[in-house]
């Protein structure tokens, strides 16, 4: 029997995730970063961090030395390689976009297009 690998389409608070990790991919960022920076919850992205991780679509680490006042933050960069599917995935989401009109979600054809999503440049 032969595996195939589904290729699920992102949903846009993905795509935010990994375009933001992908506008720098040589830098490390924690969650609490990406729900201040894209304006989205902690319930919305740390399990899409953990499935991507999971995928092995990002590098994680444990923050090395941390302020006495606070717990070792887990890190996220996404991969060289990942960076440019990313990169892939913002074109395929701005060439369909300007099929759709641009009409279907309006923060993702933005950052397709070389814009933000909630304060995330490009």
């Amino acid at each position: 029997m032969v595996s195939v690998k589904r290729r699920h389409r992102p949903s846009p608070q993905t795509l935010a995730v990994l375009f933001a990790l992908a506008a720098k991919p040589e830098r490390w960022s924690h969650g609490y970063d990406l729900c201040r920076s894209l304006d989205l919850k902690p319930g919305t992205v740390y399990p899409i961090l953990i499935r991507l991780a999971e995928c092995g679509l990002l590098v994680t680490s444990w923050e090395g030395d941390p302020p006495k006042e606070r717990r070792a933050r887990h890190l996220y960069r996404i991969s060289p390689d990942d960076a440019e599917y990313a990169r892939e995935l913002r074109l395929e989401a701005a060439a369909g976009a300007a099929e759709r009109g641009a009409a279907a979600d309006p923060g993702i054809a933005a950052a397709a297009a070389g814009g933000a999503i909630a304060g995330v440049v490009l």
